[in-house]
């Protein structure tokens, strides 16, 4: 069974920082990409950032280029997201998903960013 196990978020002040984790079971983990996909309070699903299993080639969508770093440690099947600058409309549940998807099946991590 997939599982993937978001954590590290939390209530922070803007400009702050937080670093998200997310550990994976049940699949072959370095020969996924992997993803941080985010929900605004009454919005759609955002994919945030995307790393490749091997090579390590990333991208980030241009609203948190600059203050995002997403990376992986194949050998502990985690992947994090570290996030900097933060700024109110960061405020989010963050999830991590698998491959080509940015639908969540796994629980995800609460972000509010809030002064």
């Amino acid at each position: 069974e997939v599982q993937l196990q978001a954590s590290g978020g939390g209530l922070v002040q803007p400009g702050g920082s937080l670093r998200l984790s997310c550990v994976a079971s049940g699949f072959t983990f370095s020969s996924y990409a992997m993803n941080w996909v985010r929900q605004a309070p009454g919005k759609g699903f955002e994919r945030v950032s995307t790393i490749s299993g091997v090579s390590g080639f990333t991208m980030y969508v241009d609203s948190v280029k600059g203050r995002f770093t997403i990376s992986r440690d194949n050998a502990k099947k985690t992947v994090y997201l570290q996030t900097d600058s933060l700024r109110p409309e960061d405020t989010a549940v963050y999830y991590c998903t698998r491959g080509s998807s940015s639908v969540p099946t796994s629980q995800g991590t609460q972000v509010t960013v809030s002064s």
